[in-house]
């Protein structure tokens, strides 16, 4: 199976480094096979005849073990994501000011998550809850300072523990795993 690995807040203004050649590295040592990298920011891609879950277990282990500070990722098989692309709304192809895909992270409660959705009032934005991420759409640059994205939603706990990714590195992700044989 065909896996998706997307890791949070790494490489970003030199700080939690991590060699996206050193990683791969990691997983293969670890019996990943056919391992990949998209930029530095810690999007990769792996094949295991191992489940979700255990490939998720075995990297939670091999992060630990690893990185002195905490990563949290999100894995999805291509089938997944794809699926969960095929299934946007028709919004998320139109030209809008931003893009942002929140994934869910391995062993998140995401209840909080969709509570803070569920009770918040949106300016000049529009949201998606698919199976395996939030999909925000912001409408006008100009408005962006005042929008729910930006004034509360990167203050709750949760935030710290998901992973987001702009819609632009969703598609090239998507557009990567269309690709492979």
């Amino acid at each position: 199976m065909r896996y998706v690995l997307l890791l949070r807040g790494i490489n970003v203004g030199g700080k939690n480094k991590v060699s996206m050649s050193d990683l791969k590295e990691l997983l293969l040592n670890a019996g990943f096979e056919d391992v990949d990298s998209y930029i530095n920011s810690g999007n990769l891609f792996f094949s295991s005849v191992q489940n979700c879950e255990i490939c998720s277990s075995q990297i939670r282990y091999l992060l630990e073990a690893n990185y002195d500070f905490s990563i949290p990722f999100a894995l999805i098989t291509k089938e997944d994501y794809l699926k969960e692309r095929a299934k946007l709304p028709d919004w998320w192809k139109r030209e809008l000011a931003r893009r942002d895909v929140l994934f869910f992270s391995f062993n998140l409660d995401k209840s909080n998550i969709l509570d803070f959705i569920d009770k918040t009032t949106f300016h000049n934005e529009i949201v998606y809850v698919g199976k395996h991420a939030v999909f925000w759409g912001k409408y006008d640059e100009s408005e962006y300072l005042k929008t729910t994205y930006h004034k509360k939603l990167m203050k709750q706990d949760f935030y710290k523990k998901i992973t987001i990714r702009n819609g632009n590195t969703f598609e090239k992700i998507a557009e990567i795993l269309e690709n492979e044989k």
